[in-house]
């Protein structure tokens, strides 16, 4: 490699929980560049570093060296303190965005007792033969529950999270090793270099791999949990996990299908223990084309717990001195995964790179970073082997005429393929999808978009035009996948369906089996609870991602972002951070002060009078503007731009002086929000995103004079005048009302005028707060950080601690309260379709039947794929 192409450049690291990294460069026009495990030591997420980059070998992707950290990202730190001895304590590394865990000296702990949350500030970080160290600044107690965003999606979700009390009884009969009498009439593979690959933060090991070569291709073996030969059919455990369907994976928190004496202990193919197992034994040719498979039950010994990164460093050829004996499988593992994934392109499987979101959260249950989770070769080799298992088993199934439940994907309708075809020649895409295998030819269209900024648009808009994947005993294959035959084999752990694949196989492959068949009317039924299942999960990991993103977001309110253009919507346009994975909507308002039209068969915004337009994949810098982390919502502004509106009379240069444009154009932007207005169309939006909730009980005040936008923002008094006089006696009527008299729907028992104030100066703190920005030296004196306090506890707790009334919601009829609870389950973040049912919303207090019409049938636009936290990819 010449010196030549090699480049010294600054920006900001991302560090990924499995070690290596992603660094953004200050250049604009420079790609992201991996960072390898070892060249991150002592570097942490969100420092400013400088970085020498070089271009890979045969790869469009840049790799770099950390030369120096210019500056650190993070200066204070929070989390649990754990007390270790009489002479030291830490805060555990639970997010893994530090590299390491940050030791405090008994004497810097503020008499902190173990377990307590405690805010720390960096004595040393861990550069120049320095260790990580730092001091106690406030400790927060032991009363914050960090898990309160995430309990509460769970429960507005319907997840069951308690096991019942005869699963609990069942489980404490289960030992920590498996018997001895179990290993009997099982192949024995304890002395074979068998390896789990998973993410760092991965506690349930359900697969392991080994291939080996010989003059026929590959001979590899893929070991599962052998679930099924503990949870029996019908038992309690068995039950509680059909109820549950599947786990459902948080930021450092998980609902089990299974409880932990399994998930984690018998069942987890822990290293250098022996575990029950079935195994999927599969022969492939050097064209990857498989010739013969075997499946039968064993037990194991997993010989290496490896993480993607550190299968990685292996594969790139600078793994450590400890995996050395597994080193020469691991790069069997590559070189057969590289053959397989090259023919299954070949015939048609889709690659859709959709990013997916890495939440880094410290131990109070506060974001610290939100990064795109990057996908490794790595993480692609285990999918492959898992792909190959789960097709083996399927066809094995289909051959000896077993009534199954496959994983299918049916092909998508033919108006979404013209669809999509329409918006790929919008952007220059020359490929026609109607000629040839569909497949294939969506594959070379997405090509064509390779490495530009429309790529990751189209891959989205791709997988939105697909029908949604499902569990089925009618098998009509798997499109996306280009399978004929495909089950979910792989995950009994956490995913039924596999439990369910595990069971048919063995009535096939045990002698003396005392499993049964299912009858097809069962399946079915299975299917549609599991798969009904399966998507609740995905919804609420969904919603939990945009709360955590909106609570990140609060702490930067007025500050500006690079970011691009990732969807156009006829209400604004949804823009994408360069820094975090985190997008917030521009409305219309906020794009200038201009009429703009939303060109649908373009997808782009243009503005009348200019000839502006907004298109999907340009650059744009934004301000945030509001972040509301109980809904899971941000909304930006265009930077720099002065909102000339009503408001500006309220913010003069007397009450702005001394403030930063940033803080001003905030302000305006938040005191719109609480505008005492009507609904209208401007307010359509609000009302889209479910605003409405706890702006009425400012509508409804009898304390209140209603005004149409129209009136305020000609503002004249003779005109105002004239118009209440036509108006008759309305106004007046409304001021005679008792101003002691509650609103008929809501139950906040404080004044209008403070409710209002309260906010304005909970809104103003927010904005003021800056992690590690302020003096902290006297808070010792003073206790826990306010600010810092909101950010853990959201605002409803935050009042409670500060002996405030906690009510915050109305208090509604059953009715109301089932429609409530029905409008949290399906606010799919940001999602079009959703929006837009409420976005023209005519409300009608007094006649039922035009309670909720709405005039917009343009149906869903916009969705968002996020990771559900186990890093492996969907398909397993």
């Amino acid at each position: 490699m010449s010196t030549q192409k090699k480049k010294i450049l600054t920006g900001t690291i991302k560090r990924h929980p499995d070690g290596f990294g992603f660094f953004i460069p200050e250049d604009k026009e420079h790609p992201d560049v991996y960072i390898p495990r070892n060249s991150m030591e002592g570097v942490m997420t969100n420092d400013k570093v400088t970085v020498e980059v070089y271009p890979e070998k045969g790869g469009e992707r840049f790799r770099g060296e950390v030369i120096r950290v210019v500056q650190r990202g993070t200066k204070t730190f929070v989390g649990r303190f754990y007390r270790l001895n009489d002479r030291l304590g830490m805060l555990r590394d639970e997010g893994k965005g530090w590299g390491q865990d940050l030791k405090i000296k008994i004497e810097d702990s503020m008499n902190a007792k173990d377990k307590e949350l405690v805010a720390a500030e960096v004595i040393s970080y861990p550069e120049d033969g320095k260790s990580f160290t730092g001091k106690v600044t406030s400790v927060i107690g032991n009363a914050l529950d960090p898990l309160t965003d995430i309990k509460r999606v769970i429960l507005s979700s319907g997840i069951p999270q308690d096991f019942s009390a005869d699963t609990l009884e069942q489980a404490k009969h289960y030992k920590e090793i498996p018997d001895e009498k179990d290993y009997k009439a099982r192949k024995d593979l304890r002395e074979m270099s068998l390896i789990t690959i998973d993410g760092a933060t991965a506690k349930d090991f359900d697969d392991a791999v080994y291939v080996e070569t010989n003059p026929e291709g590959f001979l590899l073996y893929v070991a599962i949990a052998d679930v099924s030969h503990y949870v029996q059919v019908g038992s309690p455990i068995d039950r509680d996990a059909y109820e549950r369907g599947t786990s459902v994976y948080f930021p450092n928190f998980v609902v089990p299908m299974l409880p932990e004496v399994l998930s984690n202990g018998l069942c987890s193919l822990n290293p250098h223990v022996p575990r029950l197992c079935m195994v999927a034994e599969m022969q492939f040719d050097f064209t990857g084309e498989m010739t013969r498979s075997d499946f039968y039950e064993a037990v194991m010994e997993s010989k290496a717990r490896v993480t993607y990164g550190e299968a990685q460093e292996v594969i790139d050829g600078n793994g450590a001195e400890k995996f050395d004996h597994v080193k020469d499988g691991i790069l069997r593992l590559a070189d057969l995964a590289k053959i397989l994934m090259a023919k299954r392109f070949k015939e048609g499987s889709l690659d859709l790179e959709i990013p997916e979101t890495e939440l880094v959260i410290d131990g109070a249950g506060v974001p610290i970073d939100i990064q795109r989770s990057e996908r490794l070769f790595a993480h692609r080799l285990i999918e492959e082997m898992m792909l190959a298992a789960n097709v083996a088993v399927a066809k094995f199934l289909h051959g000896k005429n077993v009534p199954a439940l496959y994983r299918i994907h049916e092909p998508p309708n033919e108006m979404a393929i013209r669809t999509l075809e329409k918006y790929m020649a919008t952007f220059g895409g020359k490929t026609k999808l109607g000629q040839g295998k569909l497949q294939k030819r969506l594959t070379k269209a997405l090509e064509e978009f390779e490495n530009r900024p429309e790529a990751q648009i189209l891959n989205i808009l791709t997988l939105r035009s697909m029908s949604q994947a499902k569990y089925s005993p009618n098998n009509v294959g798997h499109f996306g996948l280009g399978f004929e035959y495909y089950a979910h084999f792989t995950s009994p752990i956490r995913r039924y369906p596999d439990l369910i694949i595990h069971r048919l196989l063995k009535t096939q492959v045990v002698k003396s089996s005392q499993y049964r068949l299912m009858s097809e009317d069962d399946l079915a039924s299975a299917g549609t609870i599991l798969s009904a299942a399966e998507q609740r999960s995905t919804k609420a990991e969904r919603q939990v991602q945009s709360i955590k993103k909106a609570r990140f977001m609060e702490k930067y309110l007025g500050q500006e972002f690079d970011g691009m253009i990732s969807s156009v919507a006829k209400f604004g346009i949804f823009v994408l951070l360069r820094e975090y994975d985190i997008d917030g909507l521009v409305r219309l308002d906020d794009l200038g002060n201009d009429k703009w039209e939303f060109d649908e068969e373009n997808l782009r915004l243009i503005a009348k009078r200019s000839g502006m337009s907004y298109n999907i994949g340009d650059s744009i810098r934004i301000q945030v503007a509001a972040a509301d982390p109980e809904l899971g919502q941000i909304n930006f502004v265009k930077a720099g731009m002065e909102i000339k509106d009503e408001m500006d009379e309220e913010f003069d240069d007397e009450t702005g002086e001394g403030k930063s444009q940033a803080s001003r154009t905030a302000e305006k932007y938040l005191n719109r929000l609480r505008k005492k207005e009507q609904p209208n169309e401007w307010q359509g939006e609000e009302r889209r995103r479910g605003n409405d909730r706890r702006q009425n009980d400012r509508r409804s005040s009898p304390n209140q004079k209603s005004y149409s936008l129209k009136d305020d923002r000609q503002g004249r008094k003779d005109q105002k005048n004239r118009r209440q006089e036509d108006r008759g006696s309305k106004p007046s009527q409304r001021e005679d009302k008792n101003p002691n008299q509650k609103s008929r729907f809501f139950g906040d028992k404080r004044s209008d005028s403070q409710g209002q104030e309260e906010k304005l100066q909970k809104a103003q703190k927010a904005f003021q707060f800056r992690p590690g920005g302020e003096d902290r030296s006297d808070d010792r004196k003073k206790g826990p950080d306010e600010s810092l306090l909101r950010m853990i506890l959201g605002p409803t707790e935050f009042r409670k601690s500060q002996g405030q009334d906690s009510e915050d919601k109305p208090k509604l009829s059953k009715k109301l309260q089932a429609a409530e609870q029905s409008k949290l389950r399906d606010n799919d973040d940001y999602s079009e379709k959703n929006s837009d049912s409420l976005k023209d919303r005519k409300p009608n207090r007094k006649d039922a039947k035009k309670r909720g019409e709405t005039s917009n049938d343009r149906g869903g636009v916009r969705k968002t794929r996020v990771s559900q936290g186990r890093g492996k990819g969907k398909t397993r």
